[in-house]
């Protein structure tokens, strides 16, 4: 357990000559259920951040999620702490703003900014609004060009935009965190912001130490909130991410933003909501859920004026049990700019990233690659799915050459085909390289 005595017995506000304005706020435990917390109203706005004193002498902290009968109600950020009636509850910060900048580069910090790496809490002097702000659609930049992730079937056959956000539906075990550090390590992005929400311990560490090598850690921040934290601190740094990239992207940096995973977050969002008594609908999702996932994406993109920059998302998706039609599968892809569909299928082949080229698009791949690129993409799909549909009947000895050209093409050209989707992890694909290997095997 964490001590915060520092931050709870100074001031929650000061001016600039230093003088406090106002006492600190407080009441008292009233009910605590081991998740939902109430004490004595106070004046607090949802979001801010509380401290609450156990039997121990130290705190935990917690954060407001909503008021009733002239009660807060609050859900702490470490399960089972030991609190009982009457524990004190302060409030510590508003919860509006989080700290940015340059400092939270070459780190892992967790949803709060205190830091997973050892180290020291990064020193800022500027704040961001945790929950992003409003953006005129109207007033975003156009999507200037590609952006070079290094993987060759994402840059030649799904090439992603700039300010694009994209999903990588997925179910477990199929290569989904390979990919994305494959992305990370090699974009041609300025800045990479990662949210490692609510995955395994185990894989959040090795994502660290696959990501933060000497060549890339000085453009890299990630922020980890592992499975076992509280359900609003991994839709806190979920957030968080958002905000640090969001910053990044006002500076005018390109800034690839990768979240691991978007399902982990709807999960969160789903016991809060739970909590709060929501009905739930479809899976046990209430509707807080779907109103939650455009709103998070959306923070992504273009920036506003010529000296902005960009965030393009990359958004995880689980297909729990390989159901595509799970309702976060549904929402996200109804609001990404396009989606990868990593195959089960494709991976009990070895072919590694199992991206599932028939499956996968790229909404904006049209406005930003060249003619040849996007006919010679077309015809590469055609290839894989008509050798994919006709595999059975080849196998059984059905099919007899000569009968459909394109279908001749296919088999003959099907071990190319699947050279080009198969990428060593070590192996970078650069994006001026993609689109001629793609034009030189379909013959456009």
């Amino acid at each position: 357990m964490l001590n915060f005595t520092d931050q709870i017995t100074r001031p929650l506000k000061q001016d600039r000559g230093g003088a406090t304005q106002g006492p600190m706020l407080s009441g008292r435990v009233s009910r605590y259920d081991g998740l939902l917390l109430e004490c004595d109203g106070f004046p607090v706005c949802v979001g801010s951040v509380c401290s609450v004193q156990t039997t121990d002498g130290q705190a935990v902290l917690g954060e407001v999620i909503g008021f009733n009968e002239g009660r807060n109600k609050l859900v702490l950020y470490q399960s089972g702490a030991a609190v009982q009636a009457g524990a004190r509850v302060a409030l510590i910060d508003e919860g509006t703003m989080v700290d940015v900048g340059d400092s939270y580069l070459g780190r892992v910090v967790d949803g709060l900014g205190w830091p997973l790496d050892n180290a020291p809490r990064p020193q800022v002097s500027a704040q961001a609004p945790l929950n992003g702000t409003l953006v005129n659609p109207l007033a975003r930049r156009q999507i200037p060009g590609p952006l070079d992730v290094g993987v060759r079937a994402v840059n030649g056959l799904l090439t992603i935009g700039c300010g694009q956000r994209i999903g990588i539906i997925a179910g477990s075990g199929v290569g989904k965190s390979v990919l994305l550090g494959m992305m990370a390590r090699y974009t041609s992005a300025d800045v990479v912001v990662i949210g490692l929400i609510g995955e395994r311990a185990r894989e959040v560490g090795e994502m660290v130490r696959a990501i933060m090598q000497p060549a890339t850690k000085d453009k890299v921040s990630i922020i980890a909130v592992p499975a076992d934290r509280s359900p609003l601190l991994r839709i806190r740094g979920a957030r968080r991410a958002t905000a640090l990239a969001e910053h990044f992207r006002d500076q005018g940096k390109n800034v690839l933003l990768i979240m691991d995973s978007l399902t982990r977050v709807a999960h969160a969002q789903r016991e809060i909501g739970l909590a709060l008594g929501e009905a739930p609908t479809s899976k046990g999702y209430p509707a807080s859920v779907i109103s939650m996932i455009p709103n998070l994406i959306e923070r992504a993109g273009m920036g506003i004026g010529p000296n902005a920059g960009s965030i393009t998302g990359i958004y995880t998706v689980l297909a729990d049990g390989d159901d595509s039609n799970d309702p976060v599968v549904d929402t996200a892809r109804a609001i990404l700019d396009g989606h990868i569909v990593l195959s089960r299928s494709i991976a009990q082949l070895g072919v590694y990233p199992a991206i599932d080229i028939p499956a996968s698009i790229s909404r904006v791949m049209n406005d930003i690659v060249p003619p040849a690129q996007q006919k010679a993409a077309r015809k590469f799909k055609k290839l894989v799915s008509l050798y994919n549909e006709n595999r059975d009947l080849m196998l059984m000895g059905g099919y007899v050459s000569g009968q459909d050209t394109d279908l001749d093409q296919a088999v003959s050209l099907w071990p190319k085909l699947v050279d080009y989707i198969s990428q060593s992890p070590d192996e970078q694909a650069e994006l001026s390289k993609a689109s001629g290997q793609l034009a030189a095997i379909v013959g456009q």
